[in-house]
């Protein structure tokens, strides 16, 4: 006993020493290099560089929209895109990057270069793709977009018309306005040159400089479809702006071929930014229409921006080099000690315990599923050999293995993710399916874990998944009506148990053609529960730190407000798989000019025609009055409001033919923000938001068909559709 602690504490001893020693070189050496530094006349500059686009909701987390500014179609639309609507008419928009920049700042009092500058401006660059499009091609588009630089991210009121949402008949001109314009303007005011020009606006609508850019052979809002780059370039030190601006090959489906900036600008002027906007301001879009209408669409934008150091002026770099030369060190020595410690501690104290925790918790499951060891996991998939993957998630990768005692096909799902979060999604997936008993539920068989390794096993499907019979390359052959029914029959009896058979309510939080699963005889199994969460009795939705979890075209627009996973949120999941099924597509393939399926079905029940959604490989081999069942069950089922969406009683209902579809409104209904109609636990949330957040409260989903332009292209199955984008 006295040995081993003698051992132990010889041991100890020589790690402190060692960790002492490292201590104090990494401190020697930060300090040769970050001195220097410390002391130096000169400041190192660094940039901001931003590449923004396609743009999808998730851009919501990072720009402040101000309706009716839009992010729809993968494009921020300045002025919305939704034809007929009468409320497009004097409107204003805008859109900012809603994270602020120093643009310029005050040199220190003792720096060499004060006497002959006594700022230091910022230099920027910026590029983005645009489309202006006319409603229907009318002669007349109206009113402009502009590029801006301003102090804050606000929409001034009554900005619409000729004010390009920049100012309003009370503050244009104004000096304290404090922004700074690049316009594009496609309507003649008595102060413009024409009704196709570029100008630079300070504090006004009344350009400072214009050039007409007929002369440029350019147009802003042709009557067709085009696309235009423009580039503006700014010289902090010159105080040199450059606009340049050309034409760009390609579309939003096929991408582009972005053609290189050409060599002259089409605009320049010369002007100091620190006499015009504010020391912190914000850059983005804004946009107007008036008594004439068109889609002011910014598909790509890049923004680099020079970080200026401090930004508040004064003596900012001398106590920047006085907070260097002492702190560095001291931090540094720190930071290297508890990093050191708490190396050694996660080692050699950590490791083992949390494996132990992780144990405890599999063999404290009801039941105690089987335990599987690694080397029967790895002599049944051939270890692990990449020819016997079946699929690859966020979670990890599932292998085809045959367990050699028993001569059975199994599912090995071994988890990616070596963290405590991947072992925290390996606990959740467990604990739910491990207690789920549903004939149309993926069966688990048992589990293993193993020096950190983490797999699941789960009964083999012979027949894979669904998608790959729906969109996959394989040959298989097409799925016949009776089994594509049937599969949905399935699923919605397995959501059913799921959200109210289950002692607890299970929220599935990720429904998708690809985690449904064929047995041998086609009958549906939902499996893949790495997103699944219970839910306490009392509670009626789940949140994710991380933010909204799932797939993009199956996720419940109210999520993206929330971050919360609801029965709701599931249900409307269902409706997209629905869709996908019966139309054999994917949820977000383009068609008829939709940049999403349930769109374009929508847009076929308004004229009588959705029966035209049924994929085309069925041929008339389908039962008309089920493909009309399901096809509106799928667009209730993604109702844009939760609470307007069905039950799943409801729906098995609908299914079996024992209960008629809800009446489904011909035009799809704007999804609003927070809603009169929601679920106790989505609502509770909109009811604590902050009213001045920069989320749209309310997204027009109108028919756009006749908005935005169309082209020919060929879908998933190869098939000719005609094609639209609001580009």
């Amino acid at each position: 006993m006295s040995e081993r602690a003698t051992t132990s504490s010889s041991s100890s001893s020589s790690c402190h020493m060692k960790l002492k020693q490292l201590t104090a070189g990494a401190t020697a050496l930060l300090l040769l290099l970050l001195l220097p530094a410390a002391f130096s006349d000169t400041d190192t500059l660094s940039t901001s560089q931003n590449e923004f686009g396609p743009f999808d909701q998730s851009y919501y987390n990072k720009f402040a929209v101000l309706l009716p500014a839009t992010i729809s179609n993968q494009a921020l639309q300045i002025t919305p895109d939704s034809a007929g609507n009468f409320t497009l008419y004097n409107r204003s928009g805008r859109v900012f990057y809603n994270q602020s920049f120093t643009l310029w700042k005050d040199l220190d009092s003792d720096s060499p270069d004060s006497a002959a500058n006594e700022s230091h401006v910022a230099s920027f660059n910026s590029s983005f793709l645009i489309n202006v499009f006319r409603l229907n091609g009318s002669a007349v588009p109206g009113e402009g977009l502009a590029f801006l630089i301003a102090p804050d991210m606000t929409l001034p009121e009554a900005s619409d018309g000729q004010y390009l949402g920049l100012t309003n008949a009370t503050t244009d001109g104004d000096p304290n306005n404090h922004f700074l314009a690049v316009e594009l303007d496609t309507f003649k005011q008595d102060f413009d040159p024409d009704d196709n020009h570029m100008g630079i606006n300070i504090n006004s609508i009344r350009s400072n400089k214009t050039v007409s850019l007929s002369d440029v052979d350019i147009q802003i809002a042709p009557p067709g479809t085009r696309f235009y780059m423009v580039w503006i370039e700014y010289g902090g030190e010159s105080h040199q702006l450059d606009v340049y601006m050309a034409e760009q090959d390609g579309d939003p489906q096929t991408g582009f071929v972005i053609r290189p900036r050409p060599t002259s600008p089409v605009l320049t002027a010369n002007l100091n930014l620190k006499d015009i906007v504010k020391q912190k301001s914000y850059f983005g879009f804004a946009a107007s229409t008036g008594s004439a209408i068109e889609l002011n669409c910014v598909l790509r934008w890049n923004l680099t921006v020079e970080l200026l150091p401090g930004g508040n002026g004064g003596n900012t770099n001398k106590g920047l080099k006085i907070g260097l030369a002492v702190g560095v060190p001291a931090v540094a020595l720190l930071l290297l000690a508890l990093g050191g410690l708490g190396y050694y501690l996660y080692k050699r104290r950590k490791a083992a315990a949390s494996d132990e925790n992780i144990l405890g918790a599999l063999k404290s499951l009801p039941g105690t599923p089987r335990e599987f060891s690694f080397k029967e996991l790895k002599k049944a998939t051939n270890n692990f050999d990449d020819k016997h993957k079946l699929g690859q998630g966020g979670f990890g990768v599932v292998y085809r293995g045959v367990l050699p005692t028993e001569n059975m096909e199994v599912a090995v799902k071994k988890f990616s993710r070596d963290n405590l979060k991947g072992k925290d999604d390996f606990l959740a997936e467990l604990t739910i399916i491990n207690r789920l008993r549903h004939k149309h539920l993926v069966r688990l068989l048992g589990w293993c874990h193993k020096n950190g390794m983490l797999l699941i096993v789960y009964e083999f499907m012979p027949n894979g998944s669904l998608d790959n019979h729906l969109f996959g390359e394989t040959e298989n052959a097409t799925l016949g009506w009776s089994q594509r029914y049937n599969i949905v029959a399935g699923v919605a009896s397995a959501l059913h148990y799921l959200h109210n058979e289950y002692d607890q309510r299970v929220v599935h939080r990720d429904l998708k053609a690809s985690n449904i699963m064929l047995d041998s005889n086609f009958n549906s199994r939902l499996g893949d529960f790495g997103l699944a969460r219970a839910l306490d009795n009392e509670k009626t939705s789940y949140a994710e730190l991380e933010g909204v979890q799932g797939t993009m075209g199956y996720i419940a627009p109210e999520c993206f407000h929330t971050g919360k996973a609801t029965c709701e949120s599931d249900i409307y999941g269902f409706g997209a798989v629905l869709l996908e099924v019966v139309c054999g597509q994917r949820p977000w393939t383009k068609m008829g000019g939709f940049q999403f399926i349930v769109d374009w079905v929508w847009s076929l029940h308004r004229v009588g025609r959705v029966l035209d959604a049924v994929d085309e490989r069925l041929g008339n081999d389908y039962v008309a009055e089920e493909a009309k069942r399901l096809l509106l069950l799928g667009l209730a089922c993604m109702h844009p409001i939760a609470g307007e969406r069905p039950k799943t009683q409801t729906i098995i209902q609908i299914i079996s033919g024992s209960v008629p579809v809800p009446q489904v409104p011909p035009f799809k209904p704007a999804f609003v923000w927070p809603s009169s109609n929601m679920p106790e636990g989505v609502s509770s949330v909109a009811n604590t938001m902050n009213t001045t957040s920069s989320w749209p409260l309310e997204i027009s989903v109108a028919d756009t068909s006749d908005w935005t332009p169309r082209y020919d292209s060929q879908d998933s199955n190869g098939r000719t559709r005609q094609h639209s984008d609001s580009f």
